[in-house]
């Protein structure tokens, strides 16, 4: 059983505030984390984070601790300023149809994918830029892989440079442990990972990282990361262009065999970054 947290300073941020506001009102009706969880269709472990800023909630979370807590509406009425706070608005559109997605095909050349980084991977990742929501951004790249814990996760296949491997982020230790988290994903049943090797020097990734992703209904869509903001394409014939570009990136990866091999090989050590 996870052991319940103090909430954080109300003062820091909105998600701070969101997860205080839930603990005050959770204790002054009596009510435990482990309560709240099942009359609120969550894990006690999802209380304990949200109230220590830790995740962001969903919106249907919001709805279910209204209702689970008779407060009229209250986490509702918050959920809209976290959300806008904890994400920038141009990603916000992604964030809604990553939650949706039946398949997801991630390509990444620089770092492990946000998908699969470890929370320490994360901040000392998200650190380099020194934003000044730092908690707030690392809490809401933890809080999309929420999408593995649903009841049929999406089908992700993850490609990746050799060069993402190599970084080691955070220091060895921070490194290793991300490498073993990334090999332990690859061996879930709906999880893909392939690494293209060093060796191949050109490949259909060059302009920067990229996904598609598929629907259990209407048309695919394809998100490209930028520097300052990604964009989301709808129009089909570039989400098209996006598909054939990851089809040659498979084409040239090791296969997920091999490149289990390879994620092994960098994490005890017999290859150095």
């Amino acid at each position: 059983m996870t052991a319940e947290t103090d909430a954080p300073d109300p003062t820091t941020s909105l998600l701070a505030f969101f997860g205080s506001e839930l603990q005050r009102i959770r204790t002054e009706q009596g009510c435990s984390q482990g309560k709240l969880a099942k009359d609120a269709h969550t894990t006690q472990s999802m209380i304990s984070k949200i109230e220590s800023a830790q995740r962001v909630p969903s919106e249907d979370l919001a709805r279910d601790l209204d209702a689970a807590l008779l407060t009229g509406g209250h986490f509702m009425r918050l959920y809209p300023l976290v959300i806008k706070y904890a994400y920038p608005s141009w990603f916000l559109p992604f964030i809604e149809l990553e939650r949706d997605a039946t398949s997801m095909r991630v390509f990444e050349s620089q770092i492990i994918p946000g998908l699969l980084q470890t929370e320490r991977y994360a901040r000392a990742m998200l650190s380099a830029v020194r934003p000044d929501n730092l908690e707030d951004l690392v809490a809401a790249r933890m809080s999309r892989q929420e999408v593995f814990e649903r009841e049929t996760p999406p089908r992700t296949w993850f490609v990746v440079d050799e060069q993402a491997l190599r970084r080691p982020i955070g220091g060895l230790e921070v490194w290793r442990a991300q490498l073993e988290s990334l090999s332990k994903a690859g061996q879930a049943p709906r999880t893909v990972i392939q690494v293209i090797p060093r060796k191949v020097f050109a490949h259909a990734g060059l302009a920067g990282p990229f996904s598609v992703l598929g629907f259990e209904e209407g048309p695919d869509v394809l998100y490209v990361d930028g520097f300052s903001q990604g964009r989301t394409a709808l129009d089909a014939s570039e989400v098209a262009a996006g598909a054939a570009s990851y089809d040659l990136l498979r084409a040239v990866a090791l296969s997920p065999e091999e490149s289990a091999d390879l994620i092994g090989d960098y994490m005890e050590g017999r290859k150095q970054p």
